[in-house]
């Protein structure tokens, strides 16, 4: 089963909005966000349903059996695991027809203590998420009657791995201290591309995973925004964006990070692309009610009265909705994870005889990326750099 290209350009679509919102130093996931809102959606009235329709990106009569695609294709991806959870009180009566569209080892019970109600919780997303992630981000109190939560975990190795080094940069808050730094040299050349974008250029590194998922490095021109550098990402991976790859890139520093130059070598060479890079570590922790109009979840919180009459009788309003995200980029590979809960209420000179080209790729100063999966262009998490691992001592290398 695929991800029909519909749901790609809505979860895509809500992914690029969030960059547009978000701050330096992050990561998220709008691929861990968009089923429940579909699920909310799908049963909600009103203006509630409005916006939430307006924020899926797609008519609120498929946005249901939308999510149940999307959360079965991208279970049955390599490296990829989802789960959907929802935990009641026993006294919330749900809609038979809503619940039926759940998977079916999804409903938990909430007993009305919160300490212990969490505790089950944090237990489930460490157990969804391989344990990247170790508490699920939901405010609990004696008025939460339901928790809708997706986790979502991504694991990749790189089909040409990196070697460490200590990172060479002149950006200077990366060069007080010594940076973990990552180095390759290929000859596949299309792996690189320079894309002309709304904001300003932007150099492309696809880094490709052994099982279909990939992640693409972006770095943007000095004076463009984060927001601006991830959005042009998911406009170049819907072919929105005039993109020159690495073959047909002219001599000469050409964009950002992206110098092209004729090498004299001793003995005939192919053409290469060197990259540079940084490992890194990142988590972030969202709360998705203060972009509420992102998110279509403006009228939702009001608690004054019910908004979903479709999934109980008894009037629920959101209380809580946060994310938690995970993601490292290493040597040998990439990894992610994301949870999402939403409480409803009452991620010598030698002979150089010979000429070659040489591409270089230099991630060497704040940069965005995007985690998708190759086959349907699917995002499943994005974030952008500005504090890359340190390189560590000797000691604490044995």
């Amino acid at each position: 089963m695929g991800v029909a290209s519909t749901t790609v350009r809505a979860v895509n679509g809500l992914t690029a909005r969030w960059a547009g919102a978000s701050e330096e130093g992050t990561a998220f996931s709008a691929a861990g966000v968009w089923p429940l809102l579909a699920y909310l959606a799908d049963r909600a009235e009103g203006a509630a349903r409005a916006e939430l329709t307006e924020a899926l990106g797609l008519p609120t009569g498929q946005a249901a059996d939308a999510a149940r695609e999307l959360l079965a294709a991208t279970g049955a991806m390599r490296g990829l695991d989802t789960a959907l959870g929802l935990w009641t009180k026993r006294t919330l009566q749900l809609r038979p027809e809503w619940e039926a569209g759940l998977p079916a080892d999804a409903h938990g019970v909430l007993t009305g203590d919160p300490v212990a109600d969490h505790q089950a919780l944090d237990a489930w997303t460490v157990k969804r998420t391989g344990g990247l992630i170790e508490r699920m981000p939901v405010t609990l109190t004696e008025d939460t009657e339901m928790v809708l939560a997706s986790a979502l975990t991504l694991r990749t190795q790189w089909l040409s791995p990196f070697d460490e080094t200590v990172l060479d940069t002149a950006y200077e808050p990366w060069a007080t201290e010594p940076r973990l730094g990552l180095r390759r040299s290929s000859a596949v050349l299309d792996r690189v591309g320079l894309a002309d974008t709304p904001g300003g250029y932007v150099t492309e590194l696809k880094v490709l995973g052994n099982n279909a998922l990939d992640v693409h490095l972006l770095l943007g021109e000095e004076d463009m925004k984060p927001g601006q550098v991830l959005e042009a990402g998911v406009e170049i991976l819907a072919g929105r964006c005039s993109v020159v790859p690495g073959p047909r890139l002219p001599y000469g520093n050409v964009g950002p990070g992206l110098r092209v130059e004729k090498v004299r070598c001793t003995r005939p060479e192919p053409p290469s692309l060197d990259v540079t890079t940084v490992a890194y570590r990142i988590s972030a922790n969202h709360d998705l009610l203060r972009l509420h109009r992102l998110f279509g979840l403006t009228t939702a919180q009001d608690t004054a009265r019910g908004h979903f009459p479709g999934i109980s009788a008894f009037p629920l309003a959101i209380g809580s909705a946060q994310q938690n995200t995970l993601a490292r980029f290493g040597a040998l590979g990439f990894e992610a994870a994301a949870v999402t809960a939403f409480a409803a209420v009452g991620g010598g000179v030698p002979d150089l005889r010979y000429v070659t080209t040489r591409i270089s790729a230099a991630f060497d100063r704040p940069f965005g990326f995007l985690a998708l999966h190759r086959h349907t262009r699917l995002v499943l998490a994005a974030g952008w750099i500005t504090d890359p691992l340190p390189y560590p001592l000797p000691e604490s290398r044995a």
